[in-house]
């Protein structure tokens, strides 16, 4: 007999944003093995995709060329959705953008995501190292996205420039943000809209609130559509969860302090100020920690103030076992464990 699920917690999608984060004592080599563990367990535990961000000269993640690793990803599984969370597009011409996401979507079929960003994923010297005016500013994104729209769709008469591959493949866009800006441009090009709430939750109703009430229905969506990124620390306990989230507190401690970003042990304590005690709690704000009950509870909450659509986690963790194991638990309380996932 089956249970009538008991709210949207059950059959929402879940999805993950994977930063391919990089140990203090480990090598991009191993980051690489772990993120293809971690899609595959995540795959074979009943997740809808796995998205890599664009980030570059960070020394605490690997996922720099993110077409490459996608691509990586997408071969070693063969359900889950592979995208990115994002694609920084005012670094890129939008042709060389189509023509590596036309080339993904059409070795994997349905399964690419091409989620976009406006801001730059870098510092101004790295800037100018990918050879982009720092003064150019972002203020050309709608026009570099419409491009880019262009190029992955069909060909115009006419159209002397052609994304090869990458036109008429038609290759699903997202819009990424964490303000008013990128919500209101999602709504009105009535594309899909994901919230950057892993790093920056403060305008997250605000953002959701915008995008619903101006969004347009277009050829991609007849409805608005929202994805929120979350921060998710799930252990076998309150107090064991609270001790590895350390981990991801040392990691945005050390980004204040312009320090290594590498993934760092757990710790009991930190040895913070107040006020960067307060800096790292605001960017964390929206972290879901703790045992099995209480991600319930709180992610239930959660779906009930926001009416998410889907949600995406990122679990930033010291030991991967731990991480596979957090998605374990997160499977387990919305009742999406599989018979055949792995141990």
């Amino acid at each position: 007999m089956t249970t009538a699920p008991t709210s949207r917690l059950d059959t929402i999608p879940l999805s993950v944003l994977d930063l391919a984060p990089i140990r203090d004592t480990g090598s991009v080599a191993d980051t690489f093995h772990n993120s293809v563990s971690l899609a595959q367990h995540v795959e074979a535990l009943g997740f809808h995709r796995l998205w890599l961000a664009e980030h570059h000269n960070i020394d605490g993640i690997a996922s720099a060329a993110t077409s490459v690793l996608i691509g990586h990803v997408a071969g070693k599984t063969s359900r889950l959705r592979v995208g990115s969370g994002g694609i920084m597009l005012p670094n890129h011409p939008p042709l060389v953008v189509a023509e590596q996401f036309g080339t993904l979507a059409t070795l994997y079929p349905d399964r690419i995501d091409l989620g976009l960003g406006r801001a730059p994923g870098s510092d101004g010297i790295t800037m100018q190292a990918m050879r982009r005016d720092p003064s150019a500013g972002v203020n050309d994104f709608p026009q570099r996205l419409a491009e880019l729209e262009q190029y992955l769709g069909e060909a115009s008469p006419g159209q002397r420039v052609k994304a090869m591959p990458g036109q008429g493949t038609h290759v699903p866009l997202w819009l990424l943000g964490s303000s008013d800006y990128s919500a209101r441009l999602a709504a009105k090009k009535g594309l899909p809209f994901a919230f950057a709430g892993q790093f920056a939750p403060g305008y997250m109703l605000e953002a959701i609130k915008l995008y619903r009430e101006n969004f347009t229905p277009s050829e991609v969506l007849d409805a608005p559509y929202v994805m929120l990124g979350l921060p998710l620390i799930a252990a076998d306990s309150d107090e064991r969860a609270h001790f590895l989230a350390s981990t991801q507190q040392q990691k945005f401690l050390n980004l204040i302090r312009g320090k290594s970003t590498r993934a760092l042990p757990p710790r009991e304590t930190l040895d913070w100020s107040a006020r960067e005690e307060a800096m790292v709690g605001q960017n964390l704000a929206a972290a879901i920690i703790g045992g099995p009950e209480r991600i319930r509870s709180e992610l239930e909450h959660l779906l009930e103030v926001t009416q998410a659509d889907e949600l995406m986690f990122n679990s930033d963790f010291y030991e991967h076992a731990d991480r596979l194991k957090s998605y374990e638990i997160l499977a387990e309380v919305a009742g999406r464990r599989t018979p055949d996932a792995s141990q």
